[in-house]
C-alpha cells in the first residue's frame, strides 16, 4: 500500500492561530494512521490580494500607503506566531510558553526579515514606478514563503517532525511569470533530491503552494489557485498514493450552495467530469490540479478543514454508474460574447486560423464557439486586452462585443446518448434568454450563455429539474450549513 499522501490546505484552512492548530490536527491524524504526509499550504487568506495591491499602490508611486498595507500584514503574521506560541497544542503545560519564549523571539526575527526584505522592493517599485510580472511575482511569493515556514514551526509546537522546504527549490518552470509552466522531469529529479529523504527519515515536509522559481532560481509563481497545481505536481512526481486538497467545503457540490442550498455533496467523480467543472466556474478546485493526477492514476479528494470527519469528494479516472444524467452545475462569470462577421470570408481557406491566432497573440483562451454562415461568436473572460482585440480583428472582419455573460456548464458522464435531455434543459429555463448554446463539443457537457443577472436563476431551475431525485450512491443528502 502506498501511504505517501499530500495535503493542500488553502488560505481559509491556515487563515488564523485556530484554523492552523485544525490543520495541525489533521496531518497529526494521518501521521497517527500510519501515513506519510507531504504538506503544501497557502498563503493565509486575503495575504496575496493584499500583497498586489500593495505593489501596485508602490507602482503608482503611494509609498506610505503601500507601506502601511506592508504593516498590516507584518502585524498579523507577528499576532497569529505570537497565538500559536501563547496557546499551543499541549497548552495543559503551564511551562510551555516560558520554554518557547526564545523561539518566539526567533520566529518574529526572521519573519521581521522576510518584511524588510519585501519593504526594499516596495521601495523600489515607488522610485521606478513600474511593476514589471517578475517583480510582481516575487513580491505575492512573501505570502506562500512566510506562512510555510510559520506553519512549520506549528506543526512541531504540536509534536509533529515537520520541516519546512522552500518550494522554489521543488518546482522548476520556465520564465513565463505570472502564470509559469512546470518543468515535470526537472520537478520529479528536484523531489527526489530535496523531499524523499525527508519522508524516508519519518518527517513532514511542508512547503508553499503556488510559487516555483526556473532552472537559473528566478521566483515564478504557477498562476491564482496554482497551491492546488503545486500539490497534483508534487503528488505526481514522488509518485504519491493520493492527494488531498483542503478546503472549507465537504467538496463537490452539485451546485454553489450559496446559489443553491439545497446542493448535494458528490461523494464520487470522475477525472474528466471534474476537469471540466474546475474549467467552467467550480472554484473548489483548479483545472490544472488534474492533471498530473490523471497521468500517475493518483486519486484526488476534496476535503473540509473545518470538517475534517466528512468524507468529502473523491476523484477517480473512471466515473462511477450514476443513473442521474448530470453529476454538477457550474458557472463562469464576468465573460464577453465577441461577434465576428464577414460575409464573404468566413469559408475562405485560412479565415479561422487567421482569426484564432489574434487570439493566440495576445495569449486570450476562448472558452466557447459557434459559427454560422456568415460569422463567428466566441465567449472569452473580460479583460483589458478585449479593445486591443478587437482592433487586431477588426483588420478582418466587422466587431462587436458585449460583457456581462455567464456560461452555464451541466457536467456528467450520463449525457453520452440519452435521448431528450437537450428537451428537459431547456423547458426547464424556457423563462431565460439564452445567447449562445454549445452541445457535441464535449460528450460529458452541456454548455449555454446568459445574462449575468439570469445565471443564479438558470442554476436554480436546473437543479430543480435534475436533482430532485439524486442516485444516493453519487449524492449525499447532507445539509449545507454543516459546511459553514
Amino acid at each position: 500500500m502506498n501511504r505517501l499522501v499530500v495535503m493542500k490546505f488553502g488560505g481559509t484552512s491556515v487563515e488564523d492561530a485556530a484554523a492552523i492548530r485544525r490543520t495541525a490536527e489533521i496531518v497529526a491524524g494521518r501521521v497517527r494512521k500510519g501515513l506519510q504526509p507531504i504538506v503544501v499550504v497557502s498563503a493565509m487568506a486575503k495575504v496575496t490580494d493584499l500583497l498586489l495591491s500593495a505593489a501596485a499602490t508602490a507602482a503608482r508611486g503611494d509609498r506610505a500607503s503601500a507601506l502601511a498595507i506592508l504593516e498590516r500584514l507584518r502585524i498579523r503574521h507577528h499576532d497569529t506566531a505570537t497565538q500559536l506560541a501563547i496557546q499551543p497544542c499541549d497548552a495543559g503545560d503551564p511551562m510551555a510558553f516560558a520554554k518557547r519564549d526564545p523561539e518566539l523571539v526567533a520566529s518574529h526575527a526572521w519573519m521581521d526579515a522576510e518584511f524588510d526584505s519585501l519593504e526594499e522592493i516596495l521601495r523600489g517599485l515607488a522610485a521606478v514606478g513600474e511593476l514589471t510580472p517578475r517583480i510582481s511575482d516575487m513580491v505575492v511569493s512573501y505570502g506562500e514563503r512566510i506562512s510555510s515556514r510559520m506553519i512549520t514551526e506549528a506543526f512541531v509546537h504540536c509534536g509533529l517532525s515537520a520541516v519546512h522546504v522552500d518550494a522554489r527549490q521543488c518546482i522548476v518552470t520556465d520564465a513565463e511569470h505570472g502564470k509559469a509552466i512546470p518543468q515535470d522531469a526537472a520537478i520529479e529529479q528536484r523531489l527526489k533530491m530535496h523531499v524523499a529523504p525527508l519522508v524516508a527519515d519519518g518527517q513532514v515536509p511542508v512547503m508553499g503552494g503556488f510559487i516555483g522559481a526556473t532552472e537559473q532560481g528566478v521566483t515564478t509563481t504557477l498562476g491564482r489557485g496554482g497551491s492546488d497545481f503545486t500539490a497534483a505536481l508534487v503528488g505526481g512526481g514522488i509518485d504519491a498514493g493520493a492527494i488531498e486538497i483542503w478546503t472549507d467545503v465537504n467538496g463537490i457540490m452539485t451546485a454553489d450552495p450559496r446559489v443553491c442550498p439545497d446542493a448535494l455533496r458528490v461523494k464520487t467523480i470522475s477525472f474528466e467530469e471534474a476537469a471540466e467543472l474546475a474549467y467552467f466556474g467550480a472554484k473548489v478546485l483548479h483545472p490544472a490540479t488534474i492533471l498530473p493526477a490523471v497521468r500517475k492514476n493518483i486519486a484526488v479528494w476534496v476535503l473540509n478543514s473545518r470538517n475534517p470527519a466528512n468524507s468529502g469528494t473523491r476523484i477517480t479516472a473512471l466515473a462511477a454508474r450514476c443513473r442521474s444524467p448530470f453529476k454538477s452545475i457550474a458557472v463562469k462569470k464576468r465573460l464577453t460574447i465577441m461577434d465576428i462577421v464577414a460575409s464573404r470570408m468566413l469559408l475562405s481557406h485560412g479565415y479561422l486560423h487567421a482569426i484564432f491566432e489574434v487570439f493566440d497573440r495576445h495569449k486570450c483562451p476562448v472558452d466557447m464557439v459557434s459559427t454560422s454562415e456568415v460569422s463567428i461568436s466566441l465567449s472569452l473572460d473580460s479583460n483589458e486586452k478585449l479593445p486591443a482585440i478587437a482592433a487586431d480583428l477588426s483588420k478582418l472582419a466587422d466587431v462587436k462585443y458585449e460583457g456581462r455573460k455567464a456560461l452555464v456548464c451541466m457536467v456528467g458522464e450520463n449525457i453520452r446518448g440519452q435521448n431528450g435531455i437537450a428537451a428537459r434543459v431547456f423547458q426547464s429555463i424556457r423563462h431565460v434568454n439564452l445567447r449562445m448554446i454549445s452541445q457535441g463539443a464535449s460528450e460529458i457537457n452541456m454548455s449555454f450563455m446568459v445574462e449575468e443577472d439570469d445565471a443564479d436563476e438558470a442554476v436554480r431551475s436546473l437543479h430543480a429539474e435534475f436533482f430532485q431525485d439524486p442516485d444516493p450512491e453519487i449524492f449525499d443528502r447532507e445539509s449545507t450549513a454543516a459546511q459553514s
